[in-house]
Formats: C-alpha cells, sequence, structure tokens
C-alpha cells in the first residue's frame, strides 16, 4: 500500500511527465508544475531536492513505460522476425502510444538536453543504448538460429534499424505527417524481408 508522500510524488511525476516533454527543461518552469498539480512549490520541494530531479523522474516514468512497450512487442512467443515486425508494426501506431507522454520522450528530452541539461541528456542516451540492446540481442539470437543473415553485426544492424525509426518519428512530429513513420516501417519491413530473411 502507498503512503500518501508516495502517492503524491507519484502525482507530480505523472503531472509533469508530458510537461517536461513537450516544453523542454529550461521551458518548464517550477509554476508550470504547481498550476498542472495544483500543489503548492512547498509541496514539490517537500517531495523533490530540485526541478532537475522532478525533470528525471518525469522522463524516467515516460521511458519506463516505452521500455515495457518494447519488451512486450520483442517477447512475443515465434521467431526473430515475428518479434523484429511486431516492433516495427508497433511504431506505426507510435505517435498515439506516446501522445499522453506529450510525444516521443527520448527525441524531446534527448534533442533539449543536450545543450541544457547534462544529466537528462545522459538519460536519454542511456534509453537509447538500452533499446538498441534489446533489439540486438533479438537479431542475434535470429542470427544463431538461421533466421536472418546480417551484412553487419547484430548491434550495428539494431542501431541503424533504430536510426531509421527514430528519424522517422522525428520527420513525422516535425512534418506532422504520419507518412513519414508509416513508409519508413514499410521499407524496414521490405529491406527485412528482401535482404535478412533467410
Amino acid at each position: 500500500m502507498s503512503t500518501k508522500a508516495e502517492k503524491t510524488k507519484e502525482f507530480i511525476i505523472k503531472t509533469s511527465a508530458p510537461i517536461f516533454s513537450k516544453q523542454g527543461y529550461v521551458g518548464t518552469s517550477m509554476s508550470d508544475i504547481t498550476n498542472a498539480t495544483g500543489l503548492t512549490k512547498g509541496a514539490l520541494y517537500g517531495n523533490f531536492k530540485n526541478k532537475e530531479e522532478i525533470a528525471l523522474a518525469a522522463f524516467n516514468y515516460n521511458t519506463t513505460k516505452l521500455l515495457n512497450k518494447i519488451d512486450e512487442r520483442l517477447n512475443i512467443e515465434g521467431t526473430s522476425l515475428d518479434k523484429i515486425y511486431n516492433l516495427t508494426s508497433f511504431y506505426r501506431q507510435y505517435a498515439v502510444f506516446t501522445l499522453d507522454m506529450g510525444g516521443c520522450p527520448i527525441i524531446n528530452v534527448g534533442v533539449d538536453a543536450e545543450y541544457n541539461n547534462k544529466t537528462l541528456s545522459s538519460a536519454a542516451k542511456e534509453i537509447v543504448r538500452t533499446i538498441e540492446g534489446k533489439i540486438a540481442a533479438v537479431l542475434e539470437t535470429g542470427v544463431n538460429n538461421n533466421e536472418l543473415k546480417l551484412p553487419v553485426t547484430p548491434l550495428q544492424f539494431a542501431k541503424q534499424l533504430y536510426t531509421m525509426l527514430q528519424g522517422s518519428v522525428a520527420m513525422a512530429t516535425i512534418t506532422q505527417d504520419r507518412k513519414y513513420l508509416l513508409n519508413t516501417v514499410n521499407y524496414i519491413n521490405h529491406l527485412i524481408e528482401k535482404e535478412v530473411k533467410l
């Protein structure tokens, strides 16, 4: 059973997560958080040391949801190919999934924090490495089970695959045109079918 303090902390994190994602670290003030939560600054500082601590907790909240979804997609029964296709299928609806988060937390926070906050920037880079590692593990299993052939190492291929997905997410976000994402997913699936599948 969560204590009142734990529930308050969780409420602050959940409420501030989309605000930080949309407005960025510098663009989000403590007043924005008090307005959204209805809590006083004293209540915020009673639960967190500073704005950076709230921002990091908010980022972790969003990316934990994302990592759980990626795990769910990659841990299905079936071949490595089934798992990769299940992941690319998820990215077709990525904008819907990340809507409540304030958009893609990795792109939003990663780009914003690069020049504004080293702690958040490091956290974003770590999430990228984690996701690439998860994809690489599936690809490596596929190679070992003679399901896939890769022109490079599984990790290098995973990095390229994830770059294409995230790049198309960025373009779809910038242009507000989902075709960037949908066409890229179709291309990735075609590439895997023609070049990678054994």
